[in-house]
C-alpha cells in the first residue's frame, strides 16, 4: 500500500533479526545522538503502546443467522526517536502490529503463528528553507482539516502514512503546503507498472487562512493517477478540488466542506462527483449537543459515460460513516449508489478526565441504480463511546456499536437471514516520553 507497512527487518524462528536491518537501527541511532550533542537542539523518545480488545458480532458486515462472535486482542507498538533545531528536523518510526497469538518470536513462545516482523512507520527529514518554508523528504504522515481527504486512518492499527516531498510555508495569518509522491513496486529496469486500486502518483496543494480569530477556510487540490491495469503504464488522473471551514463563538461550533471530483477514473471514464459535509453544535455547559450531514455522490446508472461515485482517496472512513464500518469501499458497500448519512450526537462531559459520547446514524443511498434495491434507506447505526484520559501519557476507551438494517442493506451485503449486529472494544492507549534532551 501507498506508504505503509514496507517491511524492514523479518525475524526468523530462532528470534534472531536480519543483520542488515540491526545495523541500520543501530547506525541510525548512532547518527541521532551524535547530532543532539550539538546546541541549541532537542532530541527526544517517544513510545506507544496500544492494546484493544475486540468482540465482532456483526462488524463490517450484518451478523448471519447462526454465526459465531469473534473475540481477539491487537496490538500496536511505537517508538519515534525524534531530533530537532532550527534548520533541521529528523523523525524515526519503527512499529509493530499484531493481534496476540497470530506472530510468534520463536518456537518457545507457546503460542503459533507467522514470524512477527517490523514496519517503517516514519522516516522523514526536514530541512529548513528561508525564514518561513520547510521541506519535508521521506515517509511521513498527511493530515489535513477534518481528515476527509488526507487521513491518519488512526483506528487501524497499521495506521497510514505516505512517501512524499512536501513543502511548506507558514506565516502569521496563512499555511500553504504543496506535495508530490511517486510509488512503484521495486527498482525496476523499465516500465511503471502499478496496482491500479492504489495511488501511482499523488501531487496536491493546500492552503490555510484565518480570515478572523474565529473563522478560518482552507482550500485543497488533489491530483491522484492510477493505472488502469498492472500491465499498463498509462496513468488516468482524478482531479478533487475543494474548501472547508470552521467557525467559533460563544460556545457555537459550524463546520463543513465541499469538494468536486472530475477528470477520469481508472477505466479512463469521465468523472463528475461531489461530498458535502456540514455539522452544527453547542456547548452549554459541559453537555455539547449536534447535528450534521454527510453526502456522498453515486452514480444513477452503473454504464453511464460520467463516472458519478464520489473516491475519497485516502480519506477517513471510521471517524465519519460509524464505528461499526459498513461503509469503507463505497464501489461495493453501496453497489456504487454513494451515500447520504443524516447523524445526531450528544456528548456529555463527565469530570475533567471523563466524556462520554453517543452518536446515531441513519444511513441511506444517495442514488439507485440497476445494482441495488429500489428503496435508499440503509438503516440506523449507534456508536457509545466511554473515554477515560487518567493522566496525560495514557487513556482507556470503551465502546459499543450496534445496527439495525433495512432489507435494502441485507440485500446489498447479501445477507437474508440476519441476528442483532452489535460491536464491542476496549482500547488501552500509553504514550509515555521516555526521553528528552
Amino acid at each position: 500500500m501507498f506508504g505503509i507497512n514496507n517491511r524492514f527487518g523479518v525475524i526468523s524462528g530462532s528470534g534472531k533479526a536480519k543483520s542488515s536491518s540491526n545495523s541500520s537501527y543501530i547506525f541510525t541511532l548512532l547518527i541521532v545522538c551524535l547530532l543532539s550533542k550539538g546546541g541549541f537542539a532537542q532530541f527526544t523518545i517517544d513510545a506507544q503502546y496500544r492494546n484493544r480488545f475486540e468482540l465482532r458480532d456483526g462488524y463490517k458486515k450484518l451478523a448471519a443467522e447462526g454465526s459465531t462472535p469473534a473475540a481477539f486482542i491487537s496490538q500496536r507498538t511505537r517508538i519515534s526517536f525524534i531530533f530537532e533545531n532550527e534548520n533541521l528536523k529528523l523523525k524515526f518510526t519503527p512499529q509493530n502490529v499484531r493481534v496476540w497469538g497470530d506472530e510468534q518470536l520463536s518456537s518457545s513462545t507457546g503460542v503459533f503463528g507467522d514470524y512477527a516482523s517490523l514496519d517503517l512507520f516514519e522516516a522523514f527529514v526536514q530541512l529548513k528553507t528561508g525564514q518561513n518554508g520547510w521541506l519535508s523528504v521521506g515517509r511521513q504522515q498527511l493530515v489535513y482539516d477534518n481528515q476527509r481527504i488526507f487521513a491518519a486512518r488512526n483506528w487501524n492499527q497499521n495506521g497510514i502514512a505516505y512517501d512524499a516531498v512536501v513543502y511548506k510555508l507558514k506565516t502569521e495569518s496563512i499555511e500553504f503546503h504543496a506535495g508530490s509522491s511517486w510509488n512503484s513496486t521495486g527498482e525496476n529496469a523499465s516500465d511503471n507498472f502499478y496496482n491500479p486500486n492504489r495511488i501511482k502518483s499523488l501531487n496536491f496543494i493546500w492552503a490555510k487562512h484565518q480570515l478572523t480569530e474565529n473563522w478560518n477556510l482552507s482550500y485543497s487540490h488533489v491530483a491522484s493517477g492510477v493505472t488502469k491495469s498492472e500491465t499498463e503504464n498509462k496513468l488516468f488522473f482524478r482531479q478533487t478540488t475543494g474548501v472547508y471551514s470552521t467557525y467559533k463563538q460563544d460556545g457555537l461550533t459550524i463546520s463543513g466542506n465541499l469538494y468536486y471530483q472530475f477528470g477520469k477514473n481508472n477505466t479512463g471514464k469521465k468523472v463528475s462527483a461531489w461530498l458535502a459535509d456540514a455539522d452544527f453544535s453547542y456547548t452549554i455547559g459541559k453537555i455539547t449537543p449536534g447535528i450534521g450531514v454527510s453526502y456522498l455522490s453515486g452514480n444513477k446508472h452503473i454504464n453511464g459515460k460520467t463516472d458519478h461515485l464520489f473516491d475519497v482517496l485516502y480519506g477517513g472512513r471510521h471517524r465519519f460513516f460509524g464505528g461499526i464500518d459498513y461503509f469503507s469501499s463505497f464501489n461495493s458497500h453501496t453497489k456504487q449508489g454513494g451515500l447520504a448519512d443524516y447523524y445526531f450526537y450528544f456528548n456529555w462531559k463527565l469530570s475533567a478526565k471523563i466524556s462520554l459520547k453517543n452518536t446515531g446514524h441513519f444511513f441511506s443511498l444517495a442514488q439507485t441504480n440497476e445494482n441495488t434495491p429500489i428503496s435508499k434507506n440503509l438503516g440506523y447505526e449507534n456508536d457509545l463511546v466511554l473515554k477515560h484520559k487518567f493522566s496525560n501519557w495514557g487513556a482507556l476507551e470503551s465502546g459499543y456499536s450496534f445496527f439495525l438494517p433495512t432489507n435494502a442493506l441485507k440485500t446489498i451485503q447479501n445477507v437474508p437471514e440476519t441476528k442483532f449486529s452489535q460491536f464491542l472494544y476496549l482500547q488501552l492507549t500509553v504514550t509515555p516520553v521516555l526521553f528528552k534532551n
